[in-house]
């Protein structure tokens, strides 16, 4: 991380307000005759990891003046769609991986099927945390900003982000992109959605939540899109350059299926040098919220921090 203590201090408070969150929404498994699917779905969303994109969301509305409270329930929720997305991934269907988050995939300790219905119960559990907060924004017992209207409309960021516009159609264009090389064009469209539209979105629904102005919006979609980039550019860096220890997940599977990434496409070189101008769109971006008067200085250092780990 950024070596300043003020960013770890408030990226580990933000983290363990996420991880306090994800503990109180999943359901109690006594007496549950869904029990072991409930036990798997909680060994992958209780793992760990680095929370970037929940931490995104309460940053981004902490920035903005929507109370982190009123806020969590989109971020877990959001957590809860990238980690059903990380269970279903780890299948032998899809990228057979044996390691996540620095210990046995779901499916290796559940077994193929319940992991499918534990990634299933993840991204249902997803939308009804959403709904019911959106529920309760309608009823007057949460109190956002944004109101109804922007309870809404975060919900339907984080919907399209997930779905085939979003995730699902980056993830389909992985797939069929296999062992065939792709144009630089349809990598970087490809990993907008598979990787980028996922952070993008929570940055987005923090700022719906603040009924944030169109030029505000604007700028947060800016920095987020771009952080969405440079995430999977130093993603595809650190599949050939960092050990598994580190890592938390099996390094150099993408070479071995035979993936178009940012490195086998350019070049550890010109990568670098991708991902470090994404990363100075970000901050141009940030840059343009603190003319208006908004603290930046965390997501700064958070900018910072993607460019950093796994050093």
């Amino acid at each position: 991380m950024p070596d300043t203590q003020e960013f770890r201090d408030e990226y580990a408070r933000l983290s363990e307000l996420t991880e306090r969150g994800l503990a109180e929404v999943f359901p109690t498994t006594e007496g549950d005759p869904a029990a072991r699917v409930i036990e798997a779905a909680r060994y992958s969303l209780l793992a760990g990891g680095k929370r970037i994109r929940p931490v995104l969301a309460l940053s981004v509305a902490q920035m903005l003046g929507c109370p982190l409270g009123e806020a969590l329930p989109y971020a877990c929720a959001v957590e809860m769609i990238h980690t059903y997305s990380l269970v279903h991934d780890d299948l032998p269907c899809m990228d057979d991986d044996d390691l996540r988050r620095g210990r046995p995939t779901c499916h290796r300790i559940y077994g193929e099927g319940m992991a499918v219905l534990a990634g299933d119960a993840l991204l249902n559990l997803a939308f009804e945390t959403l709904s019911a907060a959106a529920l309760d924004t309608a009823k007057g017992t949460r109190s956002i900003p944004g109101g109804v209207e922007g309870a809404l409309t975060a919900m339907k960021e984080i919907a399209d982000a997930a779905g085939h516009r979003g995730m699902i159609g980056g993830q389909a264009m992985d797939i069929a992109g296999e062992g065939l090389g792709m144009t630089n064009e349809r990598l970087v469209e490809m990993h907008r959605r598979k990787t980028g539209a996922l952070l993008r979105a929570p940055a987005l629904a923090a700022a719906r939540l603040s009924g944030a102005a169109p030029g505000v919006l604007d700028a947060v979609d800016r920095f987020a899109s771009a952080l969405g980039l440079a995430f999977q550019i130093k993603d595809d860096i650190l599949d050939v350059t960092a050990e598994a220890g580190n890592l938390g997940k099996t390094p150099g599977k993408d070479a071995e299926a035979g993936k178009t990434t940012f490195v086998t496409a350019h070049g550890l070189p010109a990568a670098t040098e991708m991902l470090a101008e994404e990363s100075r769109r970000a901050v141009g971006a940030l840059e343009e919220l603190d003319s208006l008067g908004y603290d930046v200085e965390f997501l700064k250092d958070l900018v910072r921090y993607q460019l950093e780990r796994g050093r």
